[in-house]
């Protein structure tokens, strides 16, 4: 009767005490908060701590992980779709100085490596206006660019000076 006992295999159920709240519950909990975020890029960490410090719901970080990765509810998975866009790709204004573009790229030298190139376009002639080139692609070297574009075309760069003119960009790291 021993040998039979030994031989039998364990329940596939949870071991352990049995969680106050049911995986059905929290799932549904971690949805609303979901909805009710505006952002779309929230992992399992921030959900966790939002459901702990807003809904007084104490469970494991790593089980809001395996609930959200079995649902397809982690941040790539949730990305909403762009309307598409009304301009077909081809942007040129009716006169000078109404809308700019910039945009980074890494270029390759022979003499310091890989250095970053700023640039600042004008949409209605594709003219490049401004340009900056630095080692580091910094948020600070990227204004450089804007600056010397600011300077070319108005003369000066002061307060208000660019008012009424649009900028584009492409949301980069800088």
């Amino acid at each position: 009767q021993q040998a039979s006992e030994a031989g039998a295999k364990p329940s596939p159920a949870r071991r352990g005490p049995k969680p106050a709240l049911s995986d059905e519950d929290l799932l549904a909990a971690i949805q609303a908060d979901l909805a009710r975020s505006p952002w779309t890029g929230e992992g399992h960490r921030k959900v966790w701590a939002r459901l702990r410090a807003m809904d007084g719901i104490r469970v494991s970080r790593k089980r809001v992980l395996r609930l959200m990765r079995e649902h397809s509810l982690l941040s790539p998975h949730r990305a909403r779709p762009r309307p598409e866009a009304s301009h077909e790709r081809h942007i040129i204004t009716e006169a000078p100085n109404v809308m700019w573009a910039t945009d980074a790229t890494q270029v390759i030298t022979v003499q310091d490596g890989k250095v970053w190139l700023f640039g600042v376009a004008e949409h209605w002639n594709a003219e490049l206006l401004g340009w900056h080139v630095a080692k580091h692609g910094t948020r600070y070297e990227a204004i450089q660019a804007l600056g010397m574009a600011v300077r070319q075309q108005f003369g000066h760069l002061s307060a208000g000076v660019a008012r009424g003119l649009a900028l584009r960009h492409d949301h980069g790291s800088n």
